[in-house]
C-alpha cells in the first residue's frame, strides 16, 4: 500500500503541524490507508513545546513530492553474485522475459556489473570460434552438470581449465585429441578414457555412463566427472559453467539512485542507449533495474494538505503529485488538481477544528495525548480566542478536548504564548519562524507572524528585523515583507512593514512610519491583514 503524506504549509506552525498529525491518526485508525504526517519547514519553538508536553515527536521532514525513482514500478530481477554460474544467470533470463538485464554485485550487495542475454549470446558465439575455457570452477561444472567426481584425484582439485573436445572413434586418428591441456568429453568409451587418462587431460566428463572400478583407481591427476546430459548438452554446459564475472559488462555502466527525480533520470536515459539502467539504494546497493517503459507512466506520490491551498506555501513539486484532499479554514487561493477531490472549507479559526469535528462525524474518541496537542492547536491559532476568525466552534471544541485530555486551556495558552518568543533567536529565525508568502493581483509579499506577551520588548530589535525583511526583498523579489508582532495581552499587533508606506497607510493606519505601527485588535494575519492588501490591490 503507497505511503499518503499528510502535510501543512510552509514554515509551519503549530496548527499546521497537529492538524496534519491528526487527520494521519484519524484515517490510519479507520483502517483507510497508510497515512504519513509529514512536515515541510523547521519545527518552531512553540509547536516542539506542545509536542514535547504531549509526548509527541515531529512529523518526518519531506522536501518534496517530486516524481523519484522509487515512485516507479521499476523491476526487480535477482541480484547474482559475481560467482554465480552462466547456466544460473541464463535460466533466470530465459524464463523471464521482461527483464532486459540482471545486476550482478559484490558480497556486499553493491554493483560489479550487467548482464544481458545479449552478453550471454555473444559468449556463446565466441565458443565456437575459440573453444577453450579457463579456470572453471569445480563446484560450478558439478552444479551445471548435475554431475559427481568419480575418482580421488578429482577431489584434489579446485578448478579446471582446457579446450573442450568430443572424444571421436578411434579410427579417426587425425581427429583425436592430443592435448594435455583438454576436457574430454565422451560416453561408454574405456578405451579412450584410458587414452585420456594416459595423456593426463585436466579432465574428463563421462556422458550417461559408468565407470568399471580399474579407471576408477587408475594412477592420474585427471579429474573425472559423470553426467546423465548426453555429449553436446555436456559441452554447452561446461562453457555456461564459467562465472558470469567474465562476460557481464563492467566498464561505462551508468546507474541511478532510489531517490533521484524521474525529471534527471529521463534526461540521463536520453544521453545514452542502454536498454535498462541499475537502481540503487542509500547504501549503493543494487535494488533493481529501471528501463525507458517504467517512465511513461509513472505513480505519482498522494498527498492530503491540510491547513492551506495555495501553491507557493506547499510542498514543492505538488504539480508532480497527486492531490487526494484539502482541509483547510483559508481562503479559497490557486491550487489546481487533475482530478475532482475531497475539498473541505470552513470559516472557522483553526483547521484542527475541522479535523475535532472529524473525528466526532467518523465516531471515534481521540486519545488522551492527541486531544491534548489538538486543544492546544486550537489555542494557537485562534490567539486564546481573541483572533476575530475565531468561532465559538473553535471555543466548545477546544474546550472538549481539553476535558479528554485533562489539561487547563488557561495554563496551555500561558505556555505556548511564553514559547514563542526567545532571546538566543537570531532575527533571521524569528521572521521566519511562522512565514507565509502570498501572491495577489500581481504583487508577492510575505507575512511572518510571532505570537506573544512582549511586544514591546521584541521591538527593540526592530533594526534588525528591518534588516532581514531587505534581505528577503532582495533576495525572492517581494513587493512587500510584514511582520506582525501580536500580542495576546495588548490584543494588538505591533506591524513592521517594508515596501510602499502609502498602501500600508490606506490599508492600516495613517499613523504608520519608519516602518512600524501598532494595529489594536488586529490579531490574523488571514483575516485581517491579507484581505485588507487584497482590496487595495484589488
Amino acid at each position: 500500500m503507497d505511503t499518503i503524506y499528510v502535510t501543512g504549509h510552509r514554515n509551519p506552525d503549530t496548527d499546521s503541524i497537529v492538524s496534519a498529525m491528526a487527520y494521519a491518526a484519524l484515517r490510519n485508525a479507520l483502517g483507510e490507508g497508510q497515512y504519513c504526517a509529514a512536515r515541510i519547514g523547521h519545527i518552531s519553538d512553540e509547536t516542539q513545546m506542545v509536542l514535547d508536553y504531549f509526548g509527541f515527536t515531529p512529523p518526518q521532514l519531506i522536501s518534496t513530492v517530486r516524481t523519484q525513482v522509487r515512485d516507479l514500478d521499476y523491476d526487480t530481477p535477482p541480484a547474482l553474485s559475481s560467482a554465480v554460474a552462466v547456466s544460473r544467470a541464463w535460466s533466470i533470463l530465459s524464463s523471464e522475459r521482461s527483464i532486459a538485464a540482471i545486476p550482478v554485485t559484490n558480497e556486499d550487495g553493491s554493483l560489479y556489473g550487467l548482464l544481458s542475454s545479449g552478453d550471454i549470446a555473444a559468449y556463446d558465439m565466441r565458443t565456437v570460434e575459440h573453444p577453450y575455457v579457463e579456470q572453471i570452477p569445480v563446484f560450478n561444472l558439478l552444479s551445471v552438470l548435475e554431475g559427481r567426481i568419480l575418482n580421488e584425484a578429482g577431489n584434489l582439485l579446485d578448478t579446471v581449465s582446457g579446450e573442450v573436445t568430443i572424444a571421436l572413434p578411434q579410427s579417426c586418428e587425425n581427429l583425436l585429441f592430443k592435448r594435455k591441456d583438454s576436457i574430454v568429453v565422451c560416453g561408454d568409451q574405456p578405451e579412450m578414457i584410458r587414452r585420456a587418462l594416459d595423456i593426463g587431460v585436466n579432465c574428463v566428463i563421462v556422458c550417461q555412463a559408468e565407470l568399471s572400478e580399474d579407471l576408477r583407481n587408475y594412477p592420474t591427476d585427471t579429474c573425472i566427472i559423470s553426467t546423465p546430459f548426453e555429449a553436446y548438452r555436456a559441452v554447452r554446459l561446461i562453457y555456461q559453467s564459467i562465472p558470469i564475472s567474465r562476460i557481464c559488462r563492467k566498464d561505462g555502466l551508468e546507474c541511478f539512485h532510489i531517490d533521484d527525480f524521474v525529471d534527471d533520470v529521463r534526461e540521463g536515459m536520453l544521453q545514452s542507449r542502454y536498454r535498462c539502467y541499475p537502481i540503487m539504494d542509500e547504501n549503493d546497493r543494487v535494488v533493481g533495474t529501471l528501463s525507458r517503459y517504467h517512465l511513461i507512466r509513472p505513480r505519482r506520490k498522494q498527498v492530503v494538505l491540510v491547513d492551506h491551498n495555495e501553491a507557493a506555501q506547499s510542498v514543492p513539486g505538488l504539480d508532480q503529485a497527486e492531490i487526494l484532499e484539502i482541509i483547510d479554514h483559508h481562503r479559497l487561493a490557486d491550487i489546481q488538481t487533475g482530478n475532482p477531490i475531497y475539498f473541505r472549507n470552513e470559516p472557522v479559526g483553526s483547521t484542527t477544528t475541522i479535523i475535532a469535528g472529524m473525528y466526532q462525524e467518523r465516531g471515534l474518541m481521540p486519545s488522551e495525548k492527541l486531544a491534548g496537542i489538538m486543544a492546544a492547536a486550537i489555542v494557537s491559532d485562534t490567539v486564546m480566542f481573541k483572533s476575530p476568525t475565531c468561532t465559538q466552534r473553535d471555543r466548545n471544541m477546544a474546550e472538549r478536548m481539553a476535558r479528554i485530555a485533562n489539561v487547563s486551556l488557561e495554563e496551555l495558552g500561558q505556555r505556548i504564548f511564553s514559547a514563542s518568543w526567545s532571546d538566543d533567536k537570531t532575527a533571521k529565525e524569528l521572521l521566519f519562524s511562522d512565514f507565509k508568502e502570498f501572491h495577489i493581483a500581481g504583487y508577492s509579499l510575505g507575512v511572518g507572524q510571532i505570537t506573544c506577551v512582549n511586544s514591546e520588548h521584541i521591538l527593540k530589535r526592530k533594526f534588525e528585523f528591518i534588516m532581514e525583511m531587505q534581505a528577503a526583498v532582495d533576495k525572492r523579489k517581494y513587493d512587500m515583507v510584514l511582520l506582525m508582532l501580536t500580542d495576546v495581552l495588548l490584543e494588538g499587533t505591533q506591524l513592521l512593514y517594508l515596501g510602499d508606506e502609502d498602501i500600508i497607510r490606506a490599508a492600516f493606519s495613517p499613523d504608520a512610519k519608519n516602518h512600524s505601527v501598532f494595529l489594536p485588535k488586529v490579531m490574523s494575519r488571514k483575516k485581517q491583514i491579507i484581505p485588507a492588501l487584497s482590496a487595495m490591490w484589488g
